[in-house]
């Protein structure tokens, strides 16, 4: 799978004949080397984590069932995960179990932690809903066996919330955009996401001790945990590394999973119950290593685990729990069944841990046991002999290293032509497009407030106006320290610039999450998840070009992206009667934020507030430019080309966060909202919304043009709302820090 292995982003890169001294992983890596502070763990388990605070944690006592409130360090769990392929052939299952994979990637880290809030986004092609297209819509066409858009947006989000709901996780972030495209004169005969994005992810907690794997001595016992075998998700991994429609249409729906909830949850109670023993107990945490079972099923995870000490196991292929006597040998150790663990615990401990998954009534199988033998034996006693026996290192070793070689192409983007286009019609059509309207009923269908942690969610003040920037949860029930989270991405923009585009993505992020009370810069850490079409005409100059620009911009703005995940496999290809189709997604990076947060009452909100003598500000990072291309703006009208956005300075951006901060801190700002999609004018259209005020707005441009793209333009920036009696200290503190306002 190349979710496994990440060969295209630790191949060799060679570009008009000269080898790269890079690859996209090594300069992924590069920016948690330029700023490792704070970052615990980075590339190498289920989860990244970075350092919280030392804090009370409520545990319930596994022997007493009594609650308990240490005080202990407690740190932060990050984790983004994608699940496109499953989402395009059944979107329910397929959004469902992508946001139960994240769920368990967080509870497997280390020696296992907790999950605590979850974010969801969707990137689909145009919805075409009948009785109601849009000008900006002309259907492609599609293959039979994938979802269309609008299928997946009636059944993803709810397969997604239905499962965070039933697991009891909140969740309070996201976003939804809707792109599909020809472009004229393009290499690629369409542009659009008929294999959508799926992004599901959050953030957790975990004990300091809990942090770090244990050594797996040689006698460990090798526990599965949860769900039973099923005949389900047999081939996922291998399906989703190709393109939609270029493997067999039995794979691809034999790829798809099914949720259980309830299983996972019943999981986490065991797992919940051995991090209790090592927090109220002197008693260490029994459980050794952790790993979820996800890609690959027990053929993917039980060699992880077993490999991570350098151990070789034997185990007994039949003593997997299996809701299905009739499973052959290859589909009871491939199958990806619902809601699994593997891990290792010491023998003593055997009976203290039947009992708690007897108390939990979940699932679990000793399979066998830690040696040093370096091999894998499974052994089949139904059917004797063993179907596997293999040195570890046939298995896991490095495969040779793929070589990606590229000649450039320059392709020459048209100006943009706005002739035409009014404002009424452009405040029409803008405001209806998925990325700018109303997100409500992506919203109501989630829980917001499970657990007791949240302290802010996506709906905003009296009105619950769905436009907040940042979701923000407090680490315990005493305390006012948190963590912040928020997303960014600008896919649309790679179309003419893609490195631009991850720019963008990496600015509108740090945008977002600003409206959060965060101490400095440098405490933001990404996920960033890659999706391209490698091997398309252009694409991997593009995905290189992309990884390199966003390295080059987290490394000057000492931000660590010390976690992601890489789709590469994002085009849709199939026959019509009169010859193939194919439709490319363009490069697509989707930037989570994190950071602690010093005091979760201090954040920000688009909400206006209602009092006289208050003015808006717009503070421009985009220098006066107004670029149009690859905005809401050409989306919603068609039109291709012109130069778009850009974080031109990252400087600038560094300066806005401090800036802000430190405005916030001295309480100079009623209200917050960046400019993102919709450009200015949505920025100030949410921010009335929220606040339910009408608006008197000065625009500088004096044509008609002009107009357009100083209220549609989406270069970074945000809109504050001051006092008139604060301006002059407003202006003050901008000034130092060599930004200024309008």
């Amino acid at each position: 799978s190349e979710h496994c292995r990440h060969k295209i982003f630790n191949a060799r890169w060679i570009i008009d004949g000269e080898e790269q001294p890079h690859s996209l992983f090594q300069m992924i890596r590069s920016t948690h080397a330029r700023n490792p502070v704070g970052v615990l763990s980075a590339y190498r388990d289920n989860a990244a984590v970075i350092e919280g605070a030392l804090v009370s944690h409520l545990f319930a006592d596994p022997v007493s069932g009594s609650y308990h409130a240490p005080i202990a360090a407690l740190h932060t769990l990050i984790k983004v995960e994608t699940h496109n392929h499953p989402t395009a052939i059944s979107p329910f299952p397929g959004a469902a179990t992508g946001s139960g994979g994240e769920l368990r990637d967080e509870g497997a880290t280390g020696r296992g932690g907790r999950p605590k809030a979850g974010l969801t986004g969707f990137t689909v092609s145009n919805l075409d809903v009948p009785g109601w297209q849009q000008p900006w819509e002309h259907s492609i066409g599609r293959p039979d066996r994938i979802a269309s858009a609008l299928q997946i947006m009636l059944e993803g989000p709810i397969g997604a919330a239905s499962f965070n709901n039933e697991f009891g996780r909140p969740n309070i972030a996201g976003y939804f955009r809707t792109f599909e495209q020809s472009i004229p004169g393009s290499v690629t005969e369409a542009r659009g996401y008929h294999k959508p994005v799926m992004l599901a992810g959050g953030l957790g907690n975990i004990l300091a001790p809990d942090v770090e794997k244990a050594d797996t001595p040689v006698g460990s016992l090798l526990i599965v945990l949860g769900g039973p075998a099923m005949l389900i998700g047999l081939g996922g991994g291998a399906a989703s590394s190709v393109g939609s429609g270029a493997s067999s249409a039995d794979l691809d729906f034999a790829s798809v999973q099914r949720g259980n909830p309830e299983v996972e949850r019943r999981a986490q109670q065991v797992i919940e119950a051995c991090r209790a023993i090592g927090a109220l107990t002197d008693r260490p945490n029994p459980i050794l290593m952790l790993h979820d079972v996800g890609a690959g099923g027990l053929s993917n995870a039980v060699p992880e685990l077993v490999d991570h000490n350098q151990r070789g196991g034997r185990f007994e292929l039949r003593d997997i729990p299996s809701a299905e006597a009739g499973l052959s040998p290859l589909e009871l150790w491939c199958n990806e069944a619902q809601e699994r663990y593997v891990l290792a615990i010491d023998p003593a401990d055997r009976d203290w841990f039947a009992a708690v998954c007897a108390r939990e009534r979940c699932t679990w199988a000793v399979l066998g046991v830690l040696d040093d033998s370096r091999r894998l034996i499974v052994s089949d006693r139904l059917l004797g002999g063993s179907p596997v026996d293999m040195p570890l290192e046939t298995l896991l070793g490095k495969p040779p290293q793929m070589v990606r070689r590229i000649t450039r192409q320059r392709v020459a983007q048209p100006a943009l032509d706005l002739a035409g286009i009014t404002v009424e019609e452009a405040c029409s059509r803008v405001l209806r497009m998925p990325a700018v309207a109303d997100k409500s009923f992506l919203i109501h269908i989630g829980d917001r407030t499970v657990g007791g942690l949240v302290a802010r969610d996506q709906l905003v003040g009296p009105w619950q106006v769905p436009v907040s920037d940042v979701g923000v949860t407090a680490l315990g029930f005493d305390t006012f320290a948190g963590e912040a989270m928020a997303l960014g991405e600008r896919s649309p923009v790679a179309v003419l610039d893609a490195p631009a585009s991850g720019r963008l993505a990496v600015g509108e992020a740090i945008t977002n999450i600003a409206a959060a009370s965060i101490t400095g810069l440098a405490q933001v850490r990404l996920s960033a998840n890659w999706m391209a079409a490698a091997g398309a005409p252009g694409e991997d100059e593009r995905l290189y070009d992309t990884v390199a620009a966003v390295s080059a911009l987290c490394r000057e703005l000492a931000i660590a992206i010390p976690v992601g995940k890489d789709s590469l496999s994002m085009q849709t290809r199939w026959q019509e009667p009169d010859g193939s189709r194919t439709v490319v997604a363009p490069v697509s990076l989707v930037v989570s934020a994190f950071a602690p947060v010093d005091d979760v009452r201090r954040t920000l909100t688009p909400q206006l507030h209602r009092e006289p003598n208050t003015g808006l500000w717009l503070i421009d990072l985009g220098a006066g430019c107004d670029r149009l291309g690859g905005s809401t703006l050409a989306q919603a009208f068609v039109r291709h080309g012109g130069t778009p956005p850009d974080a031109d300075s990252p400087a600038q951006l560094a300066a806005f966060f401090m800036a802000v901060q430190e405005l916030n801190r001295a309480g100079l700002l009623l209200a917050y909202h960046d400019r993102s999609d919709g450009g200015l004018l949505v920025t100030l259209c949410e921010m009335a919304f929220a606040g339910r005020a009408g608006l008197e707005v000065q625009l500088a441009a004096g044509t008609a043009t002009g107009v357009l793209a100083e209220l549609f333009a989406e270069e970074l920036g945000a809109v504050v709302q001051v006092r008139d009696a604060d301006a002059g200290a407003f202006t003050a503190t901008l000034m130092r820090h060599g930004l200024d306002a309008v």
